[in-house]
């Protein structure tokens, strides 16, 4: 009973640090909460608890965002790649070993600290976005079939098209909502999400939340280009630990 306090009370911390991110940088929400919970708990049932959490923070975006149908129209061969892949892919990963997993997912956090340090990527003119929409797509779903991270592929093609900042805002909670059904879909099926991981899931949304929150005040108070470059460094450590613990 007390080891089961100490780790309702550990993901509770865990996921107000996950929301304060998300809250104060706009993403990073299933990047943290993953680095964080794969320290004590097996990859997929980290993933299970993380999607409620994912699903709702980025409905709430979607909604405050606006505009959404004409996004969804305009951004259709990411979505379309980023589900098949997605569902094809978390439908592999009982193939695939803890170590393994605990390792791609280290590669893709060090991706997205590479991705937010290196923001000038090569423009994509209109007449290849398209086929930018479909090699991204595919890159993300593969990833967040893996993991539950798929931001850098869709960083590295937002930032590509020049994308305003509301944009980014507005197609990441989209893009985020959208492969997240999947995700849950394929978890139900394969039994990773039972009744007593969806319960502790749907629970996990009020420490997000208390964490968002939080995170929209202190991007209002302190400095983006501190918060970021700190919070970048703490995703490279996480990464490079991850690295080390599965492959040693």
């Amino acid at each position: 009973m007390t080891e089961q306090i100490f780790l309702i009370l550990c993901l509770f911390s865990i996921f107000i640090i996950a929301g304060m991110i998300k809250g104060a940088a706009g993403l990073g929400l299933p990047t943290t909460a993953m680095g964080l919970m794969t320290i004590s708990i097996a990859p997929r049932t980290a993933i299970a608890l993380l999607i409620f959490p994912l699903i709702f923070t980025n409905a709430w975006q979607i909604f405050r965002s606006g505009n959404i149908n004409q996004t969804f129209k305009r951004y259709l061969p990411f979505i379309i790649m980023l589900i098949i892949f997605v569902w094809l892919t978390v439908n592999k990963t009982s193939q695939v070993s803890d170590s393994t997993l605990i390792g791609f997912l280290g590669f893709f956090i060090l991706l997205f600290v590479v991705v937010n340090i290196f923001r000038n990527a090569p423009f994509i003119p209109n007449h290849h976005d398209k086929k930018a929409q479909i090699v991204a797509g595919f890159i993300a779903g593969i990833m967040g079939g893996l993991t539950s991270v798929w931001a850098p592929p869709l960083a590295i093609y937002l930032a590509a098209r020049r994308v305003k900042k509301e944009e980014f805002v507005r197609v990441s909670g989209l893009i985020f909502f959208i492969g997240s059904i999947p995700l849950l879909i394929a978890y139900l099926n394969q039994g990773h999400m039972n009744k007593e991981l969806s319960l502790l899931s749907v629970f996990l949304l009020l420490p997000t939340f208390i964490g968002f929150w939080i995170g929209e005040k202190i991007r209002n108070k302190m400095s983006e280009i501190i918060f970021k470059k700190f919070i970048l460094i703490i995703f490279l450590i996480m990464g490079l630990d991850l690295i080390r613990r599965a492959y040693t």
